[in-house]
């Protein structure tokens, strides 16, 4: 593994770690404020710091350029979208459920990765895929098996919308020059203007907003927005989507460590299963697709060529004559 290989997976393990600990962040926060100012102070905060850091690059670096603001619009809208399903899952389930059930998205990404193109996916990978299905069902049990809740049914709406995101992140900077800073700051503000009308009535609130809310909101905005999308932009675009999903697989770790360190989040006995059976079929879904992708193709064996057939020699006029006699 070379230097650069370690050091992008480093970074995207931080986003990992950091989205990890987002789920009781902004458990906490929607219970002091509400959803739709969360997600709007989360985007404005870093739009901010964005607008920012792009104006003081600007001489050096330049100004943005159409492909940045086109598929920065596009990447700002799907990731909104992914946060806004989140947001609202995990203000009405458990930050650990949270968290592990969006590692779905772990085996939701080769899928859509490979949509459209040749070459499927071995049967050993959708058992995979089984396994975490059987793991979430486990784990929004609680103490019996019943139907999976309202966050619950978000979240797993997330996880296809996040996989998806991720899948588009690649292609489109693949083979382009894109400044992560700069795609990083349409997308906040692409989300800031979002939020904005739905979360205007709720901006008085903010006067009565104690220090520990406002931690959490910049928490949010600094750590699991700005870092998380300037870290996974410059991340993705030095590596293949499926890789970086695997990283970002340990989310869930994180998330089920402060959910049940630092929260009120308790795993009775058929939660934990359910949270071993989602990590391990991610880990064994991903460690399958790595290796299909590692394969290289077999080329096709070409067909033997068929021998034409004889020509026969013609016949002289004699040859004709004496048949004939």
């Amino acid at each position: 593994m070379t230097a650069a290989t370690r050091r992008t997976d480093l970074v995207l393990l931080a986003v990992a770690v950091v989205w990890g600990s987002s789920y009781l962040t902004a458990k906490t926060a929607t219970e002091a404020t509400s959803v739709l100012l969360v997600l709007f102070l989360r985007y404005a905060l870093s739009a901010v710091v964005c607008a920012v850091a792009v104006a003081a690059a600007l001489r050096t670096s330049g100004p943005l350029t159409r492909d940045e603001l086109t598929r920065g619009s596009l990447l700002g809208v799907t990731q909104a979208a992914v946060l806004v399903l989140e947001t609202y899952g995990v203000a009405h389930t458990s930050a650990a459920n949270a968290g592990l059930i969006i590692s779905l998205t772990l085996v939701l990404t080769p899928l859509l990765d490979r949509a459209g193109r040749r070459g499927g996916l071995p049967v050993r990978f959708f058992l995979a895929t089984g396994l975490c299905v059987a793991g979430v069902a486990l784990l929004v049990s609680g103490t019996g098996l019943r139907a999976p809740g309202t966050g619950d049914l978000l979240m797993l709406a997330a996880a296809v919308v996040r996989a998806g995101h991720v899948v588009l992140v690649g292609r489109l900077t693949a083979g382009r020059t894109l400044r992560p800073l700069h795609l990083t700051a349409v997308q906040t503000v692409v989300g800031a203007v979002l939020f904005l009308p739905p979360a205007a009535a709720g901006l008085p609130l903010l006067a009565r907003t104690d220090a520990v809310t406002w931690a959490q909101l910049l928490y949010l905005a600094l750590f699991c927005g700005l870092f998380a999308f300037l870290a996974q932009t410059w991340a993705v675009q030095r590596t293949s989507p499926t890789r970086a999903s695997l990283l970002l697989g340990t989310e869930p770790v994180w998330a089920l460590a402060v959910g049940v360190g630092f929260g009120d989040d308790r795993l009775t006995a058929l939660s934990a299963l359910g949270a071993a059976l989602i990590v391990a079929g991610t880990y064994w879904g991903q460690a399958v697709e790595r290796a299909r992708r590692a394969t290289p193709p077999v080329a096709p064996v070409p067909a033997p060529p068929v021998p034409a057939p004889p020509v026969p020699e013609p016949r002289s006029d004699r040859a004709l004559d004496g048949s004939l006699s």
